[in-house]
């Protein structure tokens, strides 16, 4: 493999200290919540994965976009890989593959099922806000799928993740991403609520994002995502040096592009995958 980083950055060592040991918030990695750390450290969460999705079409629309604009076959970062649910399929289609993650028992059913079937992929241990690891210009494509940008804490956080995946994409070379749409909300029960409040609590805490929330997911009790407007991605983006965008708006179940989505797309979309240059 042509980008494999080295394995005692300052990052890697952190993350080796820490994976298996109860830290205070201040020395979790960057970016990182409490939910987030406990969810990737956790086995069962990356055990039981793949039969917790098993029968949800969710991802089948990510691998479609993704065969579709990652061509010809090349070198493909998966940022936030999971159990390779996104990358192994194009793995099969003839690609390399990177898979990055904060949990090494995601990366090590990565590892098994690449092991099994004789596919072309290393695993790397990284928090994404902390790549400076990997090397610049060496991939062709990257991908950050199922709202794993927005895991991560904090708007310098995620601009610099940004700027790293601009980093080691060759010129040229084609990054996706999938985000949540923060107004999407509104169409919730208590939704309109929560925009009020995210709204107003954004203009007067600094330690708080419009779009931040926590909730609890999988037995976690407090996961964090922070949700997007479009306007503020797509600047995200831009800041980070990807010159050409195209958003693809989501209907309400994430498994389908948005139908009319001159009516009221803003609102209606789910969120968006966006393809970036």
């Amino acid at each position: 493999m042509v980008a494999k980083p080295t394995g005692n950055s300052p990052a890697q060592r952190q993350l080796s200290t820490l994976s298996h040991t109860t830290r205070p918030y201040w020395q979790l990695p960057p970016g990182v919540e409490r939910g987030m750390w406990e969810y990737a450290q956790s086995p069962d969460i990356a055990t039981q994965y793949d039969d917790y999705f098993a029968l949800n079409s969710l991802f089948e629309f990510d691998q479609q976009v993704a065969a579709r604009y990652f061509q010809p076959p090349g070198l493909v970062v998966d940022l936030g890989c999971g159990t390779g649910r996104a990358l192994l399929p194009l793995v099969r289609r003839g690609h390399r593959g990177l898979a990055v993650d904060l949990s090494r028992h995601m990366l090590g059913i990565v590892r098994e099922k690449s092991r099994l079937e004789g596919l072309p992929v290393d695993c790397v241990l990284l928090n994404l806000v902390e790549m400076d690891a990997l090397r610049d210009g060496f991939a062709d494509y990257c991908m950050c799928m199922f709202s794993t940008l927005g895991m991560v804490r904090g708007r310098a956080n995620r601009a610099k993740v940004l700027r790293s995946v601009r980093r080691i994409l060759k010129p040229g070379g084609t990054f996706i991403v999938h985000a949540h749409n923060f107004w999407h909300n509104l169409l919730d029960a208590d939704g309109p609520w929560w925009v009020l409040k995210s709204l107003l609590m954004g203009l007067g805490r600094r330690d708080f994002e419009v779009g931040d929330k926590h909730f609890p997911y999988r037995g976690i009790p407090n996961m964090f995502l922070h949700v997007f407007r479009r306007g503020e991605l797509r600047r995200e983006l831009r800041r980070a040096g990807f010159t050409s965008t195209r958003f693809i708006p989501l209907d309400t179940a994430r498994r389908h592009s948005l139908p009319q989505p001159w009516l009221l797309g803003r609102i209606r979309a789910n969120g968006w995958v966006v393809i970036c240059q």
